[in-house]
């Protein structure tokens, strides 16, 4: 058996519009477990990525400690990667993009990283809007240290030593929502149909989008009795709606009553047929956001797709008013105005 990723590609392999291969977002073979839902998650950032005709330089992956965190590794080989502290990623994301706000941030967690040791740090990343992409591989154990239940391991699940969880679980969707994210959604990552658009429109978020993806731990959370395991989950999905990620193009508008339907011709010109429910789940409020959730769970089932969207979302830079130019790229003069322009702010203070 072999760990070496052949090299060899077709000459006429299918490129993007940016010229780039699918290989080269591509990186180093997974040594995961055989089956993890976390490697369904690399492919479908690849693919995402790909789609998107990112340049994988302008890209920045961030991650913690943890089998999800391993992952950057996996995707993404020419982009630039750092592997921080357990529970610590948000803040060195934080920093790299103070630093310099042109890259795109994407930061990789899991459950025991986010909901438990660097549950303040998640907290803090979400209230101050800092522009990242922030995907959760949930499986509700912690796998690196045989398979312990993790803070987001229901009440009641049972994992492969058979003893169930007697503690409630933490919602990091709805954490997400009630601290200000821009975009929130969850998804299953045996779902690519459902998982690339989301993470593409995550992507294109201004702000924080955080994405909660249920990713079974094949090894010690894969029973018929955790409501992370392959099994659980595929019976006990329900769908906030189909989702798909239209990249920028000119808008098409329609205006129609709700219980009526509409044909609307797509740029390539296709045709869209649409129905309004009459009573259509607002995408754009918080509140109905929680209760839906809240009224999924408990039916005991998971709620996917997109929950909440905020169009008009701003991101730190906006908020603390940073300079147009990224901290990285101005010169000494600039950052070190000299004595007399901080005497003068000195005075100011006075």
């Amino acid at each position: 058996m072999t760990y070496v990723r052949p090299n060899f590609r077709h000459p006429e392999s299918h490129r993007n519009a940016a010229g780039y291969s699918i290989k080269q977002y591509e990186g180093a073979l997974s040594t995961l477990c055989a089956g993890c839902g976390h490697d369904s998650i690399s492919a479908a950032i690849i693919k995402s990525c790909f789609d998107l005709n990112l340049a994988p330089h302008k890209i920045a992956k961030i991650s913690g400690i943890g089998c999800s965190s391993k992952t950057p590794t996996y995707f993404l080989g020419k982009a630039h990667g750092f592997n921080s502290v357990h529970g610590r990623m948000p803040s060195v994301t934080t920093g790299a993009n103070m630093a310099n706000k042109d890259l795109l941030y994407l930061g990789v967690s899991g459950d025991g990283d986010s909901a438990s040791i660097g549950l303040g740090q998640f907290a803090h990343v979400i209230r101050r809007q800092l522009n990242m992409v922030y995907i959760v591989m949930n499986n509700g154990c912690y796998g690196l240290t045989k398979g312990q239940d993790s803070a987001t391991a229901d009440q009641g699940s049972a994992g492969k030593r058979g003893v169930a969880s007697v503690f409630d679980s933490i919602d990091l969707c709805q954490m997400a929502l009630q601290l200000g994210a821009g975009l929130v959604a969850r998804c299953f990552s045996g779902d690519k149909k459902q998982l690339i658009p989301i993470i593409k429109a995550a992507i294109k978020q201004r702000g924080f989008a955080f994405i909660d993806v249920i990713s079974p731990c094949v090894t010690f959370n894969n029973t018929p009795t955790s409501t992370k395991g392959y099994e659980w989950v595929r019976d006990h999905l329900e769908a906030s709606g189909t989702i798909d990620f239209i990249p920028d193009k000119t808008e098409i508008t329609v205006d129609y009553p709700p219980g009526s339907s509409r044909a609307v011709t797509l740029h390539d010109g296709s045709q869209l047929h649409l129905q309004k429910n009459a009573q259509d789940y607002d995408l754009a409020s918080r509140k109905a956001a929680m209760n839906r959730i809240e009224t999924v769970k408990e039916k005991h089932k998971i709620l996917t797709g997109l929950i909440y969207h905020n169009p008009d979302a701003t991101d730190t830079h906006e908020k603390i008013q940073t300079v147009d130019t990224a901290l990285n790229a101005l010169s000494q003069d600039q950052l070190c105005p000299g004595s007399e322009v901080l005497a003068e702010l000195n005075a100011q203070l006075r």
